[in-house]
């Protein structure tokens, strides 16, 4: 594969990661947030607002990382080969726990189904994009 290849891979995972986002904005929505941590303390429901602050900043990150510094990301440095191993495994968890969360309750509608199965895809793409940049960039020469 060519740097220009992975450059581009990387530029469309950045993309990917962005509409990740319109997913993630629903999720208080859909699941009702509001209602169900009525019950919890005060401090409960701040410390989930800031754990899912804290994973959409990381994600905007990521994707803004992508989206400026695709070539850097492809040209095999010791910082793209470790930015890319992160960004493999961020969203390889991620992929895992889609096999973990009971969610059939709450894909009620064909929309959701897809929209679910569709974050599933993207987030194999992510991790393969990101795990291939990061294995393929061993094999090539390592400038530091």
């Amino acid at each position: 594969m060519s740097r220009e290849i992975l450059a581009s891979l990387i530029f469309l995972a950045g993309i990917c990661q962005l509409s990740v986002l319109i997913a993630s904005a629903l999720v208080p929505i859909r699941l009702n947030w509001r209602e169900e941590f009525r019950s919890l303390s005060n401090l409960h429901r701040q410390l989930y607002w800031v754990y899912g602050g804290y994973v959409v900043l990381s994600i905007v990150a990521l994707a803004l990382i992508s989206l400026l510094n695709s070539v850097e990301l492809a040209s095999g440095s010791r910082l793209a080969r470790s930015v890319c191993t992160y960004a493999a495994a961020f969203w390889g968890i991620r992929l895992a726990l889609q096999g973990v969360f009971d969610v059939k309750q709450h894909l009620t509608t064909w929309w959701l189904r897809a929209g679910y199965y569709g974050l599933s895809v993207i987030f194999t793409l992510l991790t393969c994009i990101f795990a291939c940049a990061a294995v393929w960039q061993l094999s090539s020469p390592i400038h530091q």
